[in-house]
Order: structure tokens, then sequence, then C-alpha cells
């Protein structure tokens, strides 16, 4: 069971590197936030603003997953949706940084709402996804800052220090196709 320290270092981690990465991108003028480096790999390929629009998408699909976590018993999440987002990341070069950020923030307020519902024994249930295996709540919820630590990272063009583990053992190509 999680308890206070651990759900405190929680949300003061969630906090701290949403401002470090709001921080960056916010200092970048538009030509830079749509700049998609030609020679990284994977999501690194992404311009800041298809990055900003792919964590808003992730933030609402890990709290669909934390949400049924919370009524069903180690559901399989694998094709669970988050809701609907104002910005999806084949739009996210067309729109101006601070609708990028808003939505972030507006999304981040309903995640740190759901998790000022949840006692202790909650953060212990678990949801399954092929893509990350079988993961506490807790867990699920620490992949918020440590998903933006690695956003950051790649907008800033330094090597990441987090590198995800997934099931499969190598990192899934999740990028889609830009509209022009």
């Amino acid at each position: 069971m999680a308890d206070e320290q651990a759900i405190r270092e929680l949300l003061e981690k969630m906090a701290e590197e949403r401002a470090k990465l709001l921080a960056l991108v916010e200092s970048l003028d538009e030509a830079e936030a749509e700049h998609a480096p030609a020679d990284a790999e994977g999501e690194a390929q992404w311009s800041p603003k298809e990055q900003c629009a792919h964590l808003t998408e992730m933030e609402t699909a890990y709290r669909a997953w934390v949400e049924r976590a919370l009524v069903e018993d180690n559901p399989d999440v694998a094709k669970l949706r988050g809701e609907q987002v104002a910005i999806p990341l084949e739009e996210a070069n067309g729109q101006p940084i601070a609708g990028l950020v808003a939505e972030m923030r507006r999304q981040r307020e309903r995640t740190l709402a759901l998790i000022e519902t949840l006692t202790p024994e909650q953060y212990d249930r678990t949801a399954s996804q092929p893509m990350f295996g079988t993961l506490t709540v807790l867990q699920w919820l620490r992949s918020y800052y440590r998903h933006d630590r690695m956003h950051q990272a790649q907008i800033a063009g330094r090597e990441q220090s987090y590198k995800p583990r997934f099931a499969s053992g190598r990192e899934p190509d999740q990028r889609r196709v830009r509209l022009q």
C-alpha cells in the first residue's frame, strides 16, 4: 500500500517534471516548436508541438487505464483509449504553442483531481497493457513524470536519462503521419 510519503513524492515529481517541460516548450518560438529533427529515431523525430500533443493523448490514456483499474481486477487496457483531446497529434504543428500548453494543463488538472480521490489501498490496484505489462496504479501514475522527463530530454536534444521498460524489450514505433 502506498504511504503518505510515496504519494507526496509522486505529486512533487509530477509537478516538477511538468513545470520543467512546460518552461522548455514555452521558451521555443513557433518555428522551433514545429521543427522535427530528421536524424532522430522513434518519437524523438516528432516536433516539440507533436510531442506535446502526444503527451496530452497519453495523459488521457494513462488516466483511463487507472480509472479502469479502480473498478476492475487487473483489466486488460490494451484497447482502452483516453478521451478525445482538443489537439490531436496529427494537427499539432498547425496549432500555437499556447493552445497545446493550455490543453496539457487542462488534462493534468483532471489527472490531479482523480489522484485526490484515491485511497492508499487503491494505489496497489493493477491494470495490464501489452506494451508495458502489469503495473499498479502507483506505477501508472509514476509514468506521467517519467514520460514528461523523457520528452523534455528529446525536445532539448539531450540523451534521455529515463528509458521505459517495454514488455517486448524494445520501443514500439508510435509515430503517425503528419498532416501537411
